[in-house]
């Protein structure tokens, strides 16, 4: 097993790394010149040569380029995904792409308001480590070496539908299929059911990344506007006459970034609506195991006629483990798992079993429940904080770690955001969520992310 010193960066990779915050931070923007060899070993306090070699190896790498007797530029953003061309030009605080990056690429120091995640050390590592030793005695050939069967494992498909029956979705086996995530199975939905032009429903604000998505596969976006019980109906009926979309895609349990709940009288409402207008609906459910009363589902209402639901683990168990599911029609499953062959082959089998073997130990209902609890006081602890520093929640919602919350009248949270990243905060202003452009003194807050004061001081200097 690698010491902590062997997997401790050199110092070559240190100077590398502060490169490319400054990159993708912005600091440093194409064609812009790195500062000399000179300076920078100053600055960090370590020998020319040091730096010399770390500036070649970005160079190497094509991040940078040199220019004999002028020094080093930056060649270009380290994004590989640029969907700028898809849409309208957006300030990079409120782009979805950028905003996810600045959560996943930030240093280990930086704190993380804004993101969607727990904190690793709220998830069940002493059990994912047990999962891992059974696994590796118990592993057959065939799972070490061997590509899994397309639809994904028949005991993780039977488990989860048990686990969909609890919440009062009727699906068996053969109506699921295992995905490599929660996006991976928003994406093969979204491959499967709709052309570029078509017109997607989405809520406002809604998840950033289900703006990505869709631009990524030319839809035409609409948004309707979101209350704490749903989408607004009037408005909602309103889009489907104006626009007759293909697809309405949301978060009906918890949903994101609002932490709003559907109501029944909701559910019911867009159900009846999508059935006059002949509309799929796509549920996003991967906060289900956070709820500690379950929320009305469209799924469970629909029994999966034109409901596609989707869920996931990486919340709840890991994001280094990937997992998600898609549940609908026998004839969807079946035609979805075609398209995921031919994109993908089949799933991680050893990724797979292993949270099989979690979910089974008889551990995992012991973590949710402590999950829960200590979600229920880190809101509390979160909301008592804000109010405190003048800034008070949209709502005050049943489940979850999401806090939406408005800044106050006339505070631009994308420069809130932008003050924050130098201070190595990152947080997630409200346009980055809405199609509209109309929540730019909103911000989402992630409740279990909040312990640091740093947090609460910066926001009492910038929004006072």
């Amino acid at each position: 097993m690698a010491s902590s010193a062997d997997l401790a960066p050199t110092r070559t990779e240190e100077v590398m790394r502060a490169v490319r915050q400054r990159i993708e931070r912005r600091t440093l923007t194409p064609g812009a010149r790195l500062p000399s060899v000179r300076a920078m070993a100053e600055t960090m306090q370590l020998s020319k040569s040091t730096v010399v070699e770390a500036y070649d190896r970005l160079a190497a790498e094509g991040v940078v380029r040199s220019r004999p007797g002028s020094g080093f530029y930056v060649a270009a953003p380290l994004a590989p995904l640029a969907l700028a061309e898809l849409g309208p030009g957006v300030a990079r605080e409120i782009d979805p792409v950028w905003l996810l990056r600045q959560s996943l690429a930030t240093s280990a120091d930086a704190l993380l308001p804004g993101c969607g995640w727990l904190p690793p050390s709220w998830m069940p590592e002493a059990s994912l480590r047990k999962a891992m030793r059974q696994l590796a005695r118990s592993a057959s050939q065939a799972q070490l070496v061997g590509y899994g069967r397309a639809a994904g494992s028949e005991a993780m498909r039977l488990l989860i539908a048990r686990r969909l029956i609890e919440q009062g979705v009727d699906a068996g086996p053969d109506q699921i299929l295992t995905t490599d995530s929660g996006t991976h199975a928003i994406d093969l939905v979204l491959r499967f059911f709709i052309e570029p032009g078509d017109t997607v429903l989405v809520d406002d604000p809604c998840y950033f990344n289900f703006h990505a998505l869709l631009r990524a596969y030319r839809a035409k976006v609409v948004g309707v506007p979101m209350t704490p019980s749903g989408p607004d109906l009037a408005a909602f009926a309103t889009a489907l006459e104006t626009h007759r979309p293909r697809l309405y895609l949301t978060n009906s349990g918890i949903h994101n970034p609002t932490g709003a709940t559907l109501s029944a009288t909701s559910a019911h409402r867009i159900l009846k609506l999508a059935e006059a207008h002949d509309l799929i609906v796509v549920e996003d459910d991967i906060f289900a195991d956070f709820e500690d009363e379950p929320a009305p589902r469209l799924a469970s209402f629909d029994g999966l006629d034109r409901v596609v639901r989707i869920g996931s683990f990486s919340k709840t168990l890991s994001s280094a483990v990937r997992c998600g599911h898609i549940a609908a029609r026998r004839e969807w499953i079946e035609a979805i798992t075609d398209l995921r062959i031919a994109t993908g082959m089949s799933g991680h089998a050893l990724g797979v079993e292993l949270l099989h073997l979690v979910l089974t130990d008889g551990g995992y209902r012991r973590h949710v429940e402590r999950l829960r609890a200590r979600l229920a006081q880190a809101r509390a602890r979160a909301i008592a904080r804000l109010k405190a520093v003048g800034i008070a929640p949209w709502i005050t919602p049943r489940s979850g770690f999401f806090l939406w919350c408005c800044l106050g009248e006339g505070v631009d949270a994308a420069e809130v955001a932008r003050r924050g990243l130098a201070e190595n905060i990152v947080f997630a202003p409200g346009n980055v969520f809405s199609l509209s452009g109309s929540h730019a003194s909103y911000m989402r807050l992630n409740a279990t992310m909040m312990d640091d004061p740093r947090v609460f001081d910066f926001l009492a200097r910038v929004v006072r």
